[in-house]
């Protein structure tokens, strides 16, 4: 009995499965340079995010934090740069290269934003700063303003995503080579659609419901 029990747990390790896992993560690494590229992008974004916060409120490092939070977006010109390369060679235009063109475009229109709701809330959280800011509710005033602001910014990641794609367009000289990007465009092109009629269209047409405001005391003033 004793014996036996050193087998079952070697047996339970699965050391060739987990270098199978591993060798197909570089393998995809080798054939996906534009995939890893992406991933490597978000990962080194809320690195640099996540130091910048850190050094301004631990370290009282406002400077330094100021650097490293303006830095995020060299990672998009860096994702720009390599994709661009990557097509230039002669290389045809893959879904990733879909991918990597709407990863700038939202990167640069919602960057400053995810920036700003993570600072607000470590600064609440470890800075004794204010409460975070919450979106306006269905019966604010304020609500439509929000929906064609938030709007706005789908429409600029659109506009940048979409323009990205048509230089690589233009680079690749070719249509059968960038079939993939075309499918891309329509797709972002589907989605700011969407937005727009689930967003400030939907809240221009949509009344407030009386019903749940609050009924404040009327006060005479004499």
């Amino acid at each position: 009995m004793t014996r036996d029990a050193p087998d079952r747990r070697r047996a339970r390790t699965p050391v060739p499965a987990r270098l199978d896992v591993m060798e197909g993560f570089f393998e995809l690494l080798r054939t996906n340079p534009i995939t890893a590229l992406i991933a490597a992008t978000e990962v080194g974004f809320w690195i640099l995010l996540g130091a910048g916060l850190l050094v301004r409120y631990l370290f009282k490092w406002r400077r330094v934090s100021t650097v490293l939070l303006i830095s995020t977006p060299l990672l998009d010109v860096a994702l720009l740069i390599a994709t661009v390369f990557d097509l230039g060679r002669g290389g045809t235009a893959t879904a990733a290269h879909g991918l990597g063109a709407a990863y700038l475009g939202f990167s640069v229109a919602f960057g400053h934003s995810v920036i700003r709701w993570a600072d607000e809330r470590v600064a609440h959280r470890f800075a004794g700063g204010p409460p975070p800011t919450k979106p306006p509710g269905r019966n604010d005033p304020g609500r439509l303003a929000y929906e064609w602001r938030e709007w706005r910014k789908c429409l600029l990641a659109w506009a940048i995503a979409c323009g990205t794609m048509l230089l690589l367009v233009f680079v690749v000289g070719s249509p059968d080579r960038t079939e993939a990007l075309w499918y891309w465009m329509s797709r972002l092109t589907t989605v700011l659609l969407i937005w727009l009629a689930v967003g400030p269209i939907w809240a221009l047409f949509t009344p407030a419901d009386k019903s749940e405001k609050s009924e404040e005391p009327s006060i005479e003033v004499r």
